[in-house]
């Protein structure tokens, strides 16, 4: 009996750190893939993309390359995008249950992949708990939970954009209010919110729980409400502070709700880990050298050590690269450009396949993203098994539906074409995470004479990679202000001699430099 419990012992200890290898192994690699579970894949055919669903296809994310999974809000809600909580601690049953999360936790990270969560708890609806006993009741526990506007607390104070509420896809008309973070027992709450999902089983291993949150809109100055100033010292370092006690490798990614501000307030002040380059995103998306250049060294060179940047090309909030470039060959150069100049790439769901749809600007309906969290499309047909179609019918959203059949935007029709802009992207992870310049290095740009040809180096040690890239769609030729005397061609037609290479229109070309 008692060498059966040793070997059971030895054999949690043993696979709690292999599981901690693999997961290590993969931070400097790391490729995070941003996923829009009620659009990814449905288990069990009520169209609505769920866990189990997600759970099935971890083989597929591997395969891509991807080392984590940054997820959309689990909690209970009624819009279908899961911000503005009815319940912090329930998981939206059209998900799943949280025996589910945890299985899907764990699959994760047998996979050798991490798990990052998307928290937004400033915000709570009239379904929530604090809402529904603090209102009118001065003496309720929860009286100083939430804001009000009066001395009576019978009108909550407004929220994002100073709203009252907010407007479903289907109708429904949800009232919604901001939470008080300068309570202490806010705070504390969302001390023991945030402790759960890091460790749901107490037991202090961390392989149930999540590694990392997301911290959606978060401001030092709430919504430039008076009551709500100096957060970053008074609410979100404490906080952050907190988890890093329980796990020290917990990673926390602010979302900076000013996208022109590069987040070195967020390091200093809340100490999170990792901000999001949006002044780099708008760079790529602009094909202009100069301004690569400029954004690339703020965000890149100027980020504080030990902190990241994340690059992305797309997320839930914005338009689909695709659908403002329809281009192909220029969908490869911004995919090189997010994946190899460093930071932490992030992959929008369907990114990686070319998924399209661009935001609908008109009222003030949630439906107006749909298009841009669209399902994944799985099949060159459109619909079929998994197919997470979960706003079919519903409106201008579905009639003018980017999800179409054999227009050769699907994994299906995609994942066989050597071409494929799917199958380059695996092979620019591939590149990354095996090249220890560019999964490791330091970014630093590679100064040429040609204003339609952007350069830059990757450096870790002794190993050197420099990457040229022709914004246009003509032949150019560049010669780089540095010399060297060998280059190696790890990706493109051509290589560089004497320091000068001829660039195909739009041609990514890696060279490792001896």
């Amino acid at each position: 009996m008692k060498q059966s419990i040793l070997l059971s012992l030895f054999l949690v200890i043993n696979t709690s750190a292999l599981w901690a290898q693999k997961i290590n192994a993969n931070d400097k690699g790391e490729v995070i893939y941003h996923v829009c579970q009620r659009s990814f894949y449905d288990s069990n055919g009520d169209m609505q993309g769920d866990l189990n669903g997600l759970r099935k296809r971890l083989d597929y994310l591997q395969d891509l390359g991807i080392t984590s999974i940054l997820l959309l809000p689990l909690y209970d809600a009624d819009c279908y995008h899961n911000y503005f909580a009815n319940s912090f601690e329930k998981i939206d049953a059209e998900f799943g249950t949280m025996k589910d999360y945890i299985a899907l936790v764990k699959d994760i990270h047998k996979h050798g992949m991490k798990i990052y969560l998307d928290m937004e708890t400033q915000y709570v609806t009239e379904k929530h708990l604090w809402w529904k006993d603090a209102v009118g009741n001065l003496s309720s526990p929860y009286s100083d939970y939430i804001l009000f506007d009066d001395a009576a607390h019978l009108k909550p104070s407004t929220m994002v954009f100073d709203l009252h509420e907010l407007h479903g896809y289907d109708g429904t008309v949800i009232k919604a209010t901001t939470v008080n973070l300068k309570s202490e027992k806010v705070l504390d709450y969302n001390r023991e919110l945030f402790t759960y999902f890091m460790d749901p089983n107490k037991d202090g291993k961390f392989d149930d729980g999540t590694d990392g949150f997301r911290l959606d809109h978060a401001m030092d100055n709430l919504d430039n409400k008076p009551a709500l100033t100096n957060l970053f010292t008074e609410f979100w370092s404490p906080l952050i502070s907190s988890l890093k006690q329980i796990n020290p490798n917990i990673k926390i990614v602010g979302e900076q709700a000013e996208w022109k501000d590069y987040g070195f307030g967020y390091f200093e002040k809340a100490g999170v880990d990792r901000m999001f380059g949006f002044n780099l995103q708008q760079a790529i998306l602009s094909f202009d050298k100069q301004q690569l250049i400029n954004k690339a060294d703020t965000t890149l060179v100027l980020c504080p050590k030990g902190k990241d940047q994340i690059i992305f090309l797309e997320n839930h909030d914005i338009d689909r690269f695709a659908s403002l470039e329809k281009n192909p060959q220029k969908q490869k150069v911004a995919a090189a450009l997010m994946l190899l100049m460093g930071g932490i790439p992030s992959i929008y769901y369907g990114q990686e396949i070319g998924m399209q749809g661009k935001n609908v600007i008109s009222g003030s309906s949630d439906g107006n993203s749909i298009p841009v969290r669209e399902a994944f499309d799985w099949y060159a047909s459109g619909a079929g098994k998994g197919s997470a179609l979960w706003y079919k019918n519903t409106g201008d959203w579905w009639d003018n539906t980017n999800f179409k059949s054999n227009d050769g935007i699907s994994l299906e029709e995609e994942i066989k074409d050597s071409t494929s802009l799917f199958n380059f992207y695996k092979k620019l992870i591939h590149l990354k995470q095996s090249n220890p310049a560019i999964a490791n290095g330091v970014y630093a740009n590679a100064a040429n004479n040609n204003r339609n040809v952007f350069s830059f180096y990757r450096n870790f040690e002794s190993r050197k990679v420099v990457v040229l890239v022709n914004l246009s769609n003509e032949l150019q030729t560049a010669k780089l202000q540095q010399e060297y005397n060998h280059y190696t061609t790890l990706l493109g037609w051509n290589t560089v001699q004497h320091n000068e290479v001829v660039l195909s229109p739009y041609e990514v070309l890696v060279c490792e430099i001896k």
